[in-house]
């Protein structure tokens, strides 16, 4: 069973990782979350759980810079919902979609192997498998005799 890590925010703004000792930046907690760590964020003054508030700095951070994810529409969008009837449908809706597209972005890259071009050459050798197959198939039904077939002849 996997341990939740314990994360440390101090009042002079540091990020405190209790299993390695030592302090860590924002970058290195949003490397916990593409590992799929277990981990939690505690302000260490009161220890109450400030998880969220890093994971949003976090998100706002890469919104900033580069490709943003979320356009001007979409975030007037769900602020639409906060403080709505539909408040708690909205967010479980959001979760349950995010958790089927992770689930099918994995069984793809599971199908996938580590690269596209693996795939492409998986299938191309299984097609050229199968147009061989059909083509020696043809060729039997024809009269003709094939390989092993025909060195037992000769």
């Amino acid at each position: 069973m996997s341990r939740e890590r314990i994360i440390k925010k101090y009042p002079n703004r540091r990020l405190y990782d209790t299993e390695l000792s030592h302090y860590i930046t924002l970058a290195d907690v949003r490397a916990l979350v593409m590992d799929s760590a277990e981990f939690r964020v505690v302000d260490a003054a009161n220890d109450s759980d400030i998880t969220r508030a890093i994971l949003l700095q976090i998100m706002l951070e890469e919104e900033s810079g580069g490709e943003p994810l979320f356009s001007a529409n979409m975030l007037s969008q769900i602020i639409r919902f906060y403080g709505g009837t539909v408040q708690g449908l909205f967010a479980r809706y959001l979760e349950s979609s995010l958790d089927l597209f992770a689930k099918q972005q994995k069984q793809l890259t599971e199908a996938w192997g580590d690269s596209p071009f693996d795939a492409v050459t998986r299938v191309t050798k299984r097609n050229m498998d199968l147009w061989s197959n059909l083509q020696d198939e043809f060729m039997r039904a024809a009269g003709f005799p094939l390989g092993q077939e025909r060195k037992k002849k000769v």
